[in-house]
């Protein structure tokens, strides 16, 4: 049986497993490895010395305006988004009782990029691009609400979740390209872009307004943690031993919905982070919903932060969006996972 200890203060109480523990540190230590890399590598590589001076408030001026101004809030963007987006699709695997449940099987993705080409197509040009994130976030949370309703029958069922959800995609996804086809080239070539996922430009108010959202989720979740583990019984099971099965499955979703639709939002439509960073995340922490929680956090923060790392290096003097490149990390994984499932 593995090592554990118990944490306890008043009412709270957590048991944490020390191999979790320690596989938490480590996977910290890798992330701040690769966070000095995204900080030292680019068009002007800046050295690990001169990195560390300049987050302490030293070093020149030049220097201190690309580390501090451009690469930085660019880095803490895309972590940010690969937690949420990671940490998001480990609920909806959990709730949906489907190891290839992800943001995009259940349309929060197609209505986010939905509303976003609306906005850009339609409305851009009045309000300017402050509006996006906004839109986005609403088109997610429209297509969740439309998912769930439609698959509403005397409560929610899994299995009809994921039907109905693949079917609002599909419908979602065909309305994006057909407002892509009567729009106009400069707003198709930006959509194009916001579709595939990127970080380009990231600034700190970005960085302030996502980071703020997520922190007001962190409790919610929190509370929620320790009662995720009744979505993996049978639902006859779950009522006779007291749980709001439904209640518990709509707050669950909810938190997953808000989570992807701020990610979303803000950094366009990334596939398999919420699909690849929750199987890894299981494989590395067995037990344990708050501490999968984190590495799948953690991993799904490094694939976002090494995809835009690429982005930015591999093809010099291009920048290319960071989504290619966790598409390219992703699909392998994805496909080891189809064939894991067959066996």
């Amino acid at each position: 049986m593995a090592e554990s200890s118990v944490l306890r203060w008043r009412g709270f109480s957590r048991r944490i497993e020390q191999q979790a523990g320690r596989r938490l540190a480590i996977a910290l230590l890798f992330s701040a490895v690769v966070v000095l890399l995204n900080l030292c590598l680019g068009k002007v590589a800046v050295s690990p010395w001169n990195v560390m001076r300049i987050l302490f408030g030293e070093g020149s001026a030049s220097l201190s305006f690309i580390v501090e101004q451009l690469r930085l809030p660019r880095l803490l963007l895309g972590a940010l988004i690969g937690g949420a987006l990671a940490v998001s699709g480990l609920i909806l695997q959990a709730v949906v009782r489907n190891p290839l449940a992800s943001p995009d099987l259940l349309g929060l993705t197609s209505g986010a990029s939905a509303a976003a080409v609306l906005y850009l197509s339609s409305f851009a040009t009045l309000w300017g691009m402050g509006g996006l994130s906004m839109a986005a976030m609403l088109g997610a949370g429209a297509a969740a609400l439309a998912v769930y309703g439609l698959a509403w029958k005397q409560g929610t069922s899994p299995l009809r979740l994921v039907l109905i959800g693949v079917g609002v995609s599909a419908m979602l996804a065909a309305a994006t390209t057909f407002m892509l086809v009567f729009s106009p080239l400069s707003t198709t070539l930006s959509a194009y872009v916001w579709l595939t996922g990127s970080v380009y430009g990231a600034g700190w108010p970005a960085v302030r307004a996502l980071a703020t959202l997520l922190a007001c989720l962190v409790p919610v979740l929190m509370l929620l943690s320790r009662h995720v583990v009744v979505q993996q019984l049978d639902e006859g099971l779950a009522r006779g031993v007291g749980v709001r099965v439904q209640w518990l499955r709509a707050a669950l979703l909810a938190v997953s919905v808000a989570l992807s639709g701020a990610a979303i939002a803000w950094g366009g439509a990334m596939a398999f982070v919420g699909l690849i960073a929750p199987h890894i995340a299981r494989q590395l922490i067995p037990v344990g919903f708050a501490a999968q929680a984190w590495m799948a956090a953690l991993v799904g923060a490094n694939l976002v932060m090494l995809a835009d790392l690429a982005g930015r290096t591999l093809f010099l003097p291009l920048d290319l969006p960071a989504g290619i490149f966790v598409a390219v990390f992703g699909t392998p994984y994805f496909l080891y996972l189809l064939i894991r499932q067959r066996q």
